[in-house]
């Protein structure tokens, strides 16, 4: 990338280069958090600082770790875990240099992606051919654990003892997620308990960590409670909303990829639900190609779509209410703008 950061101008817009939106930048007084623009305006400078600090921290001098990680880095992403972070900082008070430790989470987002593509012989990645089918895939595992460990350090050096050891925290509860996700892989009975036990620990520990990282940085337990609360709950709507997203019309990509991998998600589980014969047609193996457009037709006419995006509603409700231990101000209005956004972005 350039410089520029996915999230700004287009939140979440996914890759691509984007610029920063007119009128505000980072550390211009703001009186009022339209949306999440202004939110992410209010914290673009440093978003821009940790974008150039992410490529000075995957560099080694053993060539193929940056090769690498860089493979994955430059091609984009939306950066929402050093957003959250930088905006959990900001909101709490926090008064020193934090464009690192606001890297770390993007660091271990990094080399779970390089995993994850090894694990499920992923091909394509933000619109290009994944790192293990380019460099191979033991060099790829490699690079995940060298992105894994970077960020461990930098927590450290940044955050402190308790700082990394909530990382530390999140980590294992990631490992555990995928574990989880590979033992669910293809199970039509997967409820929505099961579903919920994977997508906290595979997707929200990290997201609460990140919103978290600057208040334990600082020494403020209890609004680093708080933060955690927020990350959790906006985490698990985030990924609600992608699951969603995967079977709705009209988002510009091409909807049915779970589908075609028979993936239990919420939407998925909720389609069953209300039309049990689903889950004969696709106990029969994955779909040919042709049968997943009538099959996206089913589930979205059980009114599944819907119920899930409800869920997610309600889910960022309640991490809303995390933030009144907040101090109030323009840091706490800025985390409730961008987490309204991430189930707002969708149908």
């Amino acid at each position: 990338m350039d410089g520029t950061v996915g999230l700004l101008s287009d939140p979440l817009g996914g890759t691509g280069r984007r610029a920063r939106p007119a009128g505000v930048v980072a550390g211009s007084p703001l009186t009022r958090i339209a949306g999440p623009a202004d939110a992410l305006a209010w914290v673009a400078d440093d978003l821009l600082v940790a974008e150039t600090t992410l490529r000075e921290l995957i560099h080694s001098d053993v060539a193929a770790v940056p090769q690498v990680a860089g493979w994955l880095a430059d091609a984009g992403g939306k950066r929402l875990r050093p957003a959250l972070a930088a905006l959990g900082a900001r909101a709490v008070g926090y008064d020193r240099p934090y464009t690192r430790l606001i890297c770390a989470g993007e660091l271990i987002h990094l080399g779970s992606l390089l995993h994850d593509d090894v694990v499920d012989d992923g091909a394509m990645r933000r619109g290009r051919p994944a790192a293990h089918v380019v460099h191979g895939n033991a060099v790829t595992v490699l690079t995940g654990d060298f992105c894994l460990a970077r960020a461990v350090l930098l927590a450290a050096e940044e955050g402190g003892h308790t700082c990394v050891t909530e990382l530390a925290r999140a980590v294992t509860e990631m490992a555990e997620g995928e574990v989880l996700q590979l033992r669910h892989a293809g199970d039509l009975s997967t409820d929505r308990e099961a579903y919920f036990e994977v997508i906290d620990r595979k997707s929200a520990a990290l997201i609460a960590w990140c919103c978290a990282s600057g208040a334990w940085a600082a020494g403020k337990p209890e609004l680093a409670a708080a933060l955690e609360r927020f990350g959790r709950g906006v985490g698990v709507a985030f990924q609600i909303t992608d699951d969603v997203l995967d079977y709705a019309s009209g988002t510009g990509k091409s909807p049915g990829a779970d589908l075609r991998q028979r993936k239990v998600t919420l939407p998925l589980i909720f389609a069953m639900e209300a039309d049990p014969g689903l889950r004969d047609v696709l106990a029969l193996g994955d779909p040919d190609a042709s049968a997943v457009p009538g099959l996206l037709e089913r589930v979205r006419a059980t009114g599944a779509l819907d119920r899930a995006q409800q869920e997610a509603q309600e889910r960022v409700e309640d991490a809303l209410a995390a933030l009144g231990d907040l101090p109030a101000g323009t840091g706490r209005d800025a985390l409730g703008a961008l987490g309204r956004y991430l189930v707002e972005r969708s149908i």
